[in-house]
């Protein structure tokens, strides 16, 4: 049985895993990242929309996803890479969030305000003039598509508030491929195709990690960022009694049609809570649609991750698309579904677990309830300084690790993404997060 010894491992190659291996590495730790797929990026990140915007409902939400933006702009000097193409590319097309109960717009901008994120605040006529081919009508609240109700006419008319500097990046998994091969070029080692069957610990502390084909990996520090089968991982390291967030697999998906009546060209993301989707451009005249998980529409739990159809349900092709084409009334609604399903790491606030665990030396990057693709640069940095000062002796859970942005010069509190917190009564309990 051979045995590997480096300083961390990383259980998970997706774009949260490679960016915490990329800067585990940086801080001169060996690392080793195991996933059971075949190459990086290949689970739940290959299927994210990758779409970069500002609006969560905390604070920290904000700062962090605004520190993250500036990573994404300045990409070859995040990487490093000697030369390395192709490259993931972020596209600024800017992001209109659709006035709703959900995310009031004096809130919203507070934040914003706080943060130092440019905005621009859109009557219903201002939406007409930047987004021609949209009905700004208010239809609150979202509704299944087979509603008589859903087809009713407007009870007035909505604002947005527009952030210019939102956008996209234009290939997941080659983003997560990119922060993998950073790593690589630091000596951090990867291994694909292997499973993870048990977590080995002595006395209250992390020994490492077992693998299905009998290979041992002894490390001081392992980091869960295995995505949606983070769960599971945690039942084998024997943790997560004192975490007062839960975290479940959901099935989501997000689909391809043509762009009819968005606007001409590559029009902004337009997030829409008021009907419940979100639609992003995409290559080829298309546009990807998705869902903000309404109350009406019901949520699709799994057991099991590895039994996700991966491919789009007619169903919910039409409810998302028929939503869509309601705001943007020349989007047509094919008969066939196009698109793709992932899973979430799903947390019962929507909000994303980064933290130390009972067992000393064992760390989880997880519920990343599909908004987290935007932040994973960033949240590299705050697991790689979390792990250096609690290892060194720091109290997080008595004081939490406060993460100075370089920059924004925002300060985020990383005890926000405790395993410990409290579910907010306002906290927004979608993907918006």
């Amino acid at each position: 049985m051979t045995t590997r010894q480096p300083d961390a491992v990383v259980v998970g190659a997706g774009v949260i895993g490679s960016a915490v291996a990329l800067e585990l590495a940086r801080t001169g730790r060996q690392v080793v990242v195991v996933d059971k797929a075949g190459a990086a990026g290949h689970g739940s990140t290959s299927a994210s929309s990758a779409i970069v915007r500002f609006n969560y409902s905390t604070f920290d939400g904000v700062a962090t996803a605004w520190e993250a933006r500036h990573l994404w702009t300045s990409w070859t000097d995040h990487l490093r890479l000697p030369g390395r193409s192709p490259l993931a590319a972020f596209h600024r097309t800017g992001a209109v969030l659709l006035d709703s109960p959900l995310a009031a717009p004096s809130d919203v901008a507070a934040l914003f305000d706080r943060a130092g994120v440019p905005y621009e605040r859109w009557d219903a006529s201002a939406l007409r003039r930047h987004l021609p081919g949209i009905d700004p009508g208010r239809y609150w609240p979202p509704k299944p598509v087979d509603d008589d109700a859903f087809f009713a006419g407007p009870s007035g008319e909505l604002g947005a508030l527009f952030t210019p500097d939102a956008g996209y990046v234009d290939d997941p998994q080659l983003a997560a491929q990119n922060l993998a091969d950073a790593a690589g070029e630091l000596g951090t080692r990867f291994l694909f195709h292997r499973t993870v069957v048990a977590v080995d610990r002595y006395a209250d502390r992390v020994a490492g990690i077992r693998l299905a084909d009998g290979e041992r990996i002894a490390a001081p520090v392992v980091v869960n960022a295995a995505g949606p089968w983070s769960g599971g991982l945690n039942r084998l390291a024997g943790v997560g009694g004192d975490f007062t967030i839960g975290v479940r697999p959901l099935r989501e998906e997000v689909h391809q049609v043509a762009v009819g009546g968005h606007a001409a060209g590559p029009g902004p993301v337009v997030a829409d809570l008021d009907l419940g989707t979100y639609l992003r451009p995409a290559p080829d005249g298309r546009l990807l649609v998705g869902g903000t998980e309404p109350d009406c529409d019901p949520h699709e739990w799994i057991d099991d991750p590895d039994e996700a159809d991966p491919r789009p349900t007619a169903q919910r092709f039409r409810a998302q698309v028929t939503r869509a084409a309601r705001r943007f009334p020349e989007i047509g609604v094919p008969n066939r579904p196009l698109g793709v399903a992932g899973v979430y790491d799903a947390a019962d606030d929507w909000t994303p677990i980064y933290d130390r665990t009972a067992l000393g030396g064992y760390y989880v990057a997880m519920g990343t309830s599909g908004n987290q693709f935007k932040n994973a640069p960033l949240v590299g940095r705050f697991l790689a300084a979390l792990i250096d000062l609690v290892e060194a002796g720091h109290d997080h859970d008595g004081d939490p690790v406060r993460y100075r942005c370089e920059h924004t010069g925002n300060t985020v509190d990383l005890g926000s993404f405790s395993r410990r917190r409290a579910v907010r009564a306002d906290s927004a309990r979608t993907v918006m997060g």
